[in-house]
């Protein structure tokens, strides 16, 4: 017997149950994403225009990616009907970019090593990695803006309005933090600095000035040259040395001030250890900002938070200009990393330095941090110091991430009339036959626990079904022989832990 044949027969278009994951589920993202919630879903979510912390664990196929990708559409909402105060989305899910670039500046002995290296990751490092993600947005965001793409995300006017000083604090972060490849490093900060009008012509005047210095002191020692001889060869060894003496006091101030700006380059280097930045061409921006405005600026060239939160202040403040009154982080898939591996210890050497109280509760800014459930579990065993740290009481903590029998009920008829045909009205209980009893459906759905054992029973018993008859005789009510036996394989072959 045909499954489609099956479905269609009860008013369903199409299978609801044949994807399991969220990011490639299209009903999910058609439909559910914006009429299916989880009943913690406001806990969660909260105000937009006051950004909050909250930390969800939970386990395997419980719908955290969904649940993220819900409160990244209701924010897009949220900026729409509010466009003078909008919230800054950053996606911190995709790790694997910032574990890679930060093994390689580890010594090759630990780099080896997937443990050693997740124990020198710190807090700055979570820092530098938002401010990574951040910074490249919105700087793909302005550029866009000016070439008229048609991206209405930021207003024109808003950006050319900058002052000096959010210019130079956007060109400050473009030179340590973004990471796009549409184009070399040189010719998009460049662009970036043309069409925010900011002018350098200062910064060329060491250089210019000691070219002009080198030729009138080679026309001065010339002259000395030419005059006639009366002192011997004396004098013409002095005038020798002469010039280079000449040479090194003009050209003094360009080499302290490239010096300069290379060793703030190396500390760059060394110190933002997750993104890739060559050191020559981050000499060459710096070198482009006057140094009387470069001076006293913070810069993430040390292994310390304060200068990640100046900088992150800046950020902001950019922010606001643009109407952005808030930065929501969304945080999620930390088992995905080849780096992590869905292993506990190494989940918890990457994930324990972000919980710090000082970063979860900045002003302004909210983290939306998806966990395994098996973290919760470590967190119970910490230290006083830890919980002191992190402040977990104040961060609005979901513990446990749970579905009710009746939940998932109700998840599995949304996506069901979501696929039904017009002026139908699919659910469960209507694919079954009378002897698979409401509260047995309750009972069965409560043991499957997540919505992926859900979809991946549900589907089984429609083909366990479908397998049983045939078109010429079809039977449209799945029995509760065959409801029994699928649900009794299914958990032997899931148990104990339904991963």
């Amino acid at each position: 017997m045909n499954i489609q044949s099956f479905l269609e027969h009860h008013g369903i278009l199409r299978n609801p149950f044949a994807e399991e994951d969220a990011q490639t589920d299209p009903v999910f993202k058609e439909h559910c994403i914006s009429n299916a919630y989880h009943p913690i879903w406001d806990k969660v979510y909260g105000d937009p225009s006051e950004p909050s912390t909250s930390i969800i664990f939970g386990p395997k196929g419980s719908g955290k990616t969904a649940m993220r990708l819900q409160i990244d559409r209701h924010l897009a909402r949220y900026n729409d009907d509010n466009p003078g105060k909008r919230v800054f989305v950053i996606h911190y899910d995709d790790f694997n970019p910032f574990l890679d670039h930060f093994s390689e500046r580890q010594r090759r002995r630990i780099s080896k090593k997937p443990e050693k290296v997740l124990e020198n990751w710190k807090l700055w490092d979570h820092v530098d990695s938002i401010l990574c993600i951040g910074v490249t947005d919105l700087i793909d965001r302005i550029l866009k803006s000016g070439a008229n793409s048609g991206d209405g995300s930021l207003d024109d006017a808003s950006i050319r309005s900058f002052d000096r000083t959010h210019s130079r604090d956007l060109l400050l972060l473009a030179s340590c933090y973004d990471q796009s490849t549409e184009s070399s490093f040189n010719t998009r900060w460049n662009s970036l600095r043309k069409y925010l009008h900011f002018t350098n012509w200062k910064t060329k005047i060491p250089f210019f000035g000691a070219i002009g210095w080198s030729l009138l002191s080679a026309v001065f020692v010339g002259w000395l040259y030419s005059r006639p001889v009366a002192e011997g060869a004396s004098r013409n060894l002095q005038i020798f040395w002469l010039l280079p003496i000449l040479l090194l006091i003009g050209w003094l101030p360009f080499l302290i001030r490239m010096i300069k700006c290379q060793l703030a380059a190396i500390g760059i280097h060394k110190h933002m250890r997750v993104g890739k930045r060559e050191t020559s061409s981050m000499r060459k921006m710096l070198q482009e900002i006057p140094a009387s405005e470069l001076a006293s600026q913070p810069l993430p060239r040390y292994d310390r938070t304060d200068d990640r939160y100046e900088l992150l202040h800046k950020f902001q403040s950019i922010l606001k200009h643009l109407g952005y009154t808030g930065i929501i982080v969304l945080m999620d898939r930390v088992d995905e990393p080849h780096m992590t591996g869905g292993k506990p210890e190494r989940m918890q050497k990457f994930v324990w330095p972000l919980l710090d109280n000082k970063l979860l509760k900045h002003p302004g800014m909210g983290f939306k941090i998806m966990l395994p459930q098996e973290l919760h579990r470590e967190i119970e065993r910490e230290t006083r110091e830890f919980h002191e740290r992190a402040r977990l009481d104040k961060q609005n903590v979901i513990p446990a991430f749970q579905w009710t029998g009746e939940a998932l009920y109700d998840l599995a008829r949304a996506r069901m009339m979501a696929c039904g045909a017009e002026g139908r009205s699919p659910e469960p209980r209507d694919l079954f036959h009378d002897d698979v009893s409401y509260q047995r459906m309750l009972a069965a759905f409560q043991s499957l626990r997540v919505p992926r054992h859900l979809f991946r029973f549900l589907y089984r018993v429609l083909v366990d079904h479908c397998n049983r008859y045939t078109d010429s005789q079809p039977e449209y009510k799945i029995k509760a022989e065959t409801f029994e036996t699928v649900l009794a394989v299914y958990g032997r072959d899931n148990d104990p832990s339904f991963n």
